[in-house]
């Protein structure tokens, strides 16, 4: 019995030894896989074009999106957020007060778009403007929250593909 015993002590070592070979090789193997194709990646002529214009790109997108009222918030940051959304529907009313339409209504235009309650805003929005204004920033509306979406995209793809 006790050599029984022994025999089937001995086959499991035998299978954890090559278990934890076969994982050793596997894991080298794929470690060399990814290490040869990011050399690959990086020989490519067009590699570091595409890695500079991604970045020209993101860093314009941020640029305009620091002069059409600072960086974009975090979503997830409600708080956040709520300081954007403040501080877009205070620098329209200025813009606007100061005769500067174009910008107040861009800016009005990204507070509308990061509102949670858009219906409600906008039913202010109308009583509160004059109708030639309110129209202009129901023109300007998809605009610029198309521009957003793609800030956001553009700098949490900067996050995402900023590997070299």
């Amino acid at each position: 019995m006790n050599l029984l015993n022994t025999q089937n002590s001995i086959n499991m070592e035998i299978t954890r030894t090559t278990l934890g070979i076969a994982v050793g090789i596997a894991g080298t193997l794929f470690l060399g896989y990814c290490v040869y194709f990011d050399q690959q990646r990086r020989k490519d002529p067009l590699f570091k074009k595409k890695l500079r214009e991604r970045r020209q790109k993101a860093q314009k997108n941020a640029s305009r999106s620091s002069t059409l009222g600072g960086p974009l918030p975090d979503m997830n940051d409600h708080e956040a957020m709520q300081r954007f959304f403040l501080q877009q529907i205070q620098l329209g009313e200025e813009l606007l007060a100061a005769g500067d339409l174009e910008a107040g209504v861009e800016h009005l235009g990204q507070a509308v778009t990061v509102c949670g309650q858009t219906q409600q805003l906008l039913s202010v929005l109308q009583q509160t403007m004059p109708a030639p204004i309110f129209h202009m920033l129901l023109k300007k509306l998809p605009e610029v929250s198309e521009r957003l979406r793609a800030s956001m995209k553009a700098s949490s793809s900067l996050h995402e593909d900023d590997v070299e």
